[in-house]
């Protein structure tokens, strides 16, 4: 079966490690962005421009896709942002964005894909969530709701497709070397080492790596598992 992997904000951090593995591993990869274009090319890799928090340019991509011939059936929901402040600061705007794009956007694509692989018998669905979904962290009452969201979502969708050979997990990484951690203050990227016990930033690659795990053959009864990958910060 030919392996076509969909990852949103496949353009930077963890979602274009992800795109870059799984090119080695799928005949076809598309990456999607909304504000930070491709900067590296990869030849079965095709980038393309959504708005994943809109219900239309979704399905603008998707029709799109199925014009090309191509239908996915292996999707990744990576797209994310953050908006942090103190609860008792924030204001509503924060709160909705941050949960329009990273929990109420996994409708927009995940329903018609998912859809589509109970009718093919195949799936592999894989939710980025966080390891703060399940900590928690100063500031971030709307990411970690949104978060923490994800992982039930995928409990439930994994319960729903697994008679349909649709494997749905989550992975919840901790810190990571990403540009919104290591453009940091020096010290303060300091102190957040300090406080996780392996005692450095996890690689964008480790998480990567478990994706295209997740998506193998050999993790064909591995769903509705919820991965961490933290260094040993947090355990559930």
């Amino acid at each position: 079966m030919k392996k076509i992997a969909l990852v949103t904000g496949g353009t930077k951090g963890l979602g274009l490690a992800i795109v870059e593995c799984l090119s080695e591993h799928c005949q076809t990869v598309i990456a999607t962005y909304n504000t930070t274009p491709p900067s590296i090319e990869f030849p079965n890799v095709l980038f393309r421009k959504v708005d994943v928090t809109d219900q239309s340019s979704c399905d603008e991509l998707l029709k799109s896709l199925v014009d090309e011939g191509i239908y996915p059936n292996i999707l990744v929901n990576n797209a994310g942002v953050v908006k942090d402040v103190m609860f008792h600061k924030m204001e509503r705007s924060a709160w909705n964005e941050v949960l329009n794009v990273n929990l109420n956007s996994i409708f927009n694509l995940t329903q018609p894909i998912y859809s589509r692989m109970r009718q093919e018998g195949f799936g592999r669905i894989i939710n980025i969530s966080s390891v703060n979904a399940n900590k928690g962290q100063i500031g971030q009452a709307n990411y970690c709701a949104s978060k923490a969201g994800i992982q039930g979502f995928t409990k439930a969708l994994a319960l729903e497709g697994a008679h349909k050979n649709i494997t749905v997990n989550t992975i919840s990484p901790g810190y990571c070397q990403t540009d919104m951690l290591t453009s940091m203050k020096p010290e303060v990227l300091e102190q957040v080492i300090n406080t996780i016990p392996a005692r450095r930033l996890g690689k964008p690659e480790e998480i990567a790596h478990l994706v295209a795990y997740l998506i193998s053959e050999n993790a064909g009864y591995v769903s509705g598992a919820n991965f961490e990958i933290n260094g040993g910060l947090y355990s559930s």
